[in-house]
């Protein structure tokens, strides 16, 4: 089977469980922002050599998918989405990211006021991803206030996610000031 199926050649896309809606319907753009969210995190993943930003990385695609596929369901098929055996966003997940927070806190990240992105582009890509997922909060938030979310954990979800990706970023930036200030350090014990 071929990735052109040309059946949104028309300007239609499909949800789950054959439901077909505009490529612009709100929740077309809810889904698709997360799954820009997710490419983000890949951008992340790939530029970084922290192991724990990696594996935190990748366990936060796996979750997004998890969040796309509930996004792709109209509240009247969740009851089919969840019998089916699909996972739905649960408090656990944000749990997950309440724990990243915590641990990111205790390891004294330093920065003044507003954080400007680019000191490095581990910390830069980690904040494209955190634009990205502030997107996807407010594409999701239209939904809500459509009456068309039914699991408010979504927006928890994604509100904490982007906390953790600035506090992430802003983690890359104190790690490289401080390897740049022991390479500085070093190299004028050399002269």
């Amino acid at each position: 089977m071929s990735i052109a199926t040309k059946t949104g050649d028309n300007g239609s896309t499909g949800l789950m469980y054959n439901r077909r809606v505009s490529k612009c319907h709100p929740r077309v753009e809810a889904y698709g922002s997360v799954d820009e969210l997710n490419t983000a995190l890949g951008l992340a993943k790939a530029s970084s050599l922290e192991s724990y930003l990696r594996e935190f990385l990748e366990a936060t695609q796996h979750e997004l998918v998890i969040l796309m596929g509930e996004l792709a369901t109209l509240p009247e098929d969740l009851a089919r989405y969840q019998k089916d055996g699909f996972k739905r966003v649960e408090a656990s997940l944000t749990g997950r990211l309440d724990l990243a927070v915590k641990d990111l806190e205790s390891r004294q990240i330093s920065f003044k006021g507003w954080a400007t992105p680019g000191a490095t582009l581990s910390s830069a890509t980690l904040d494209v991803a955190r634009t990205a997922c502030r997107r996807a909060e407010r594409r999701s938030s239209v939904l809500l206030e459509a009456g068309q979310l039914e699991n408010q954990e979504i927006l928890v979800y994604l509100n904490r996610l982007s906390d953790v990706l600035w506090l992430l970023a802003r983690w890359v930036e104190t790690r490289a000031a401080v390897v740049m200030q022991d390479h500085e350090q070093n190299a004028g014990n050399k002269s």
